[in-house]
């Protein structure tokens, strides 16, 4: 999969992913202005730019990266795996995504609902899996 940044300063590369997950937490809510829909990639994932990837370390054990030029976002990453999650909207409509499962769940603000069925996972099983 290939994509890139609003202004296009930042080019990411990753294999075949096709599953997304809407994480509902405050923070990617704020950061993405609703929930926000990514795709895990693993550590499998390529980013070039010419110096406008921005690092924000957003939590102790996990970091934001975004574009300094058009304020693009371009990763979450966890730092204990080093595991990426990239926003689906990197990629345009070029790759065919199911919504596969939602996160925090029990933040998630009563204002929407997705009618797709998906795995829910609250905060304490998403800590469980991957704080420190």
């Amino acid at each position: 999969m290939q994509g890139h940044c609003l202004c296009g300063a930042i080019q990411v590369s990753t294999a075949d992913h096709h599953e997304v997950t809407i994480c509902h937490c405050g923070m990617c809510r704020r950061w993405a202005g609703g929930p926000a829909p990514t795709v895990l990639c693993g550590s499998d994932v390529e980013i070039r730019h010419d110096g406008a990837l921005t690092v924000f370390a957003s939590s102790d054990w996990a970091e934001r990266g975004f574009c300094s030029r058009c304020g693009g976002h371009v990763y979450y990453r966890l730092l204990p795996t080093g595991d990426y999650m990239l926003p689906v909207g990197l990629f345009g409509d070029a790759v065919a995504f199911r919504l596969d499962s939602q996160i925090y769940v029990d933040h998630k603000p009563g204002w929407y609902d997705f009618a797709n069925p998906t795995t829910m996972l609250t905060e304490a099983e998403i800590l469980a899996m991957y704080a420190p």
